[in-house]
């Protein structure tokens, strides 16, 4: 009887049970999948020519429709591929396209990491500066120069100045800074003397550029405004950036000639400091965004800002903090720096 009972006991227990976590269960099934390296090899030729992309935007040739431009751009926007590649690996349960994932994530953090995850900006600075461009249809200028009169800068420069607007700006930002200098569609406003100012030639045929010098109580300061031209996307010319590319090697020629070892150049670049057009200005000067700023700091559009194409830069000046202001009723946001000098 009582072996009977044992027996009928062992039975009921020998039932199967599930044993092991539903993590090592699913790697169990991954283990015995033969095509979990053969799947994805679409993926993960993808990740490897972005990754190609990203390590030589420089090489690509800009002969036709100025693709290496267009490219760098955008350029940081490129990280937006690797969750859509790093699901999809998922979903196809691919081996390959998952870890060659690795290449372009470590790529994109090496190019973009440092603005992307780190805060260098300070607190001070001796010298606060300010650009915006201000967007020739503007149907409120006055509440524009408003919005950066309040943000305590000593130093503004604004483009896209219209004749039409520029008494407007004046009026309203007379209160606050005391002088001033308008050349053609570019104008800087400055709690401090201004001397030496000139229009800059950037090979337009009109004047969206000046030099000025600032004597501020540390001493003097060249400071550039400039709008270089604009640059339009076509579909049968590709990146139309050519005048652009002239006026920012006319900017450069301009900058690398001027006395003052104390430089900041303020204005719409219409290009990013990745840029390569952008040379002879970038290759002389520091981004204030890159040395002291928090993010990105892109300026364009107001409404959903993608790219950076309005810049301070500096020589012989030490960034301390970069900043995006408010919007205005400009398409551009303006852009703030603090410096010491």
């Amino acid at each position: 009887m009582t072996q009977a009972y044992t027996q009928e006991t062992r039975q009921l227990g020998d039932a199967p049970r599930r044993s092991g976590s539903r993590i090592g269960r699913l790697l169990d099934r991954l283990r015995n999948d033969r095509g979990i390296w053969r799947r994805g090899l679409v993926l993960a030729a993808i990740a490897v020519l972005l990754t190609l992309v990203m390590i030589f935007h420089a090489d690509i040739p800009n002969r036709v429709g100025n693709l290496g431009s267009l490219l760098e751009t955008f350029l940081p926007w490129l990280g937006l591929a690797l969750p859509v590649l790093l699901v999809l690996g998922l979903v196809r349960r691919s081996a390959s396209a998952v870890l060659a994932l690795v290449l372009p994530v470590a790529v994109w953090l090496n190019l973009f990491g440092g603005l992307m995850f780190s805060d260098k900006s300070g607190s001070g600075g001796e010298l606060t500066v300010v650009t915006h461009n201000v967007n020739a249809e503007n149907a409120d200028p006055a509440g524009t120069a408003e919005d950066v009169a309040g943000s305590g800068a000593d130093v503004v420069a604004l483009e896209e100045l219209t004749g039409a607007a520029v008494p407007t700006y004046e009026r309203a930002l007379a209160g606050t800074y005391r002088y001033h200098t308008v050349q053609g569609t570019v104008g800087l406003w400055s709690k401090y003397p201004l001397s030496g100012t000139k229009p800059v030639d950037i090979k337009l045929g009109w004047t969206r550029a000046l030099r000025t010098t600032v004597a501020t109580p540390r001493g003097e300061v060249g400071v550039y405004v400039a709008h270089l031209p604009s640059v339009r996307v076509k579909f049968n010319a590709g990146f139309t950036a050519g005048q652009r590319d002239a006026s920012a090697e006319a900017l450069g020629q301009a900058i690398s000639r001027e006395r003052l070892r104390k430089v900041i150049l303020l204005g719409d670049l219409n290009g990013t400091m990745n840029d390569r057009a952008l040379a002879p200005v970038t290759a002389q000067m520091r981004s204030a965004q890159g040395a002291a700023g928090d993010g990105f700091g892109f300026s364009w559009p107001a409404s959903f800002p993608m790219a950076r194409i309005d810049q301070i830069m500096v020589r012989g000046v030490d960034p301390v903090a970069a900043w995006a202001l408010p919007k205005t009723g400009s398409d551009h946001l303006p852009l703030a720096a603090s410096v010491d000098y």
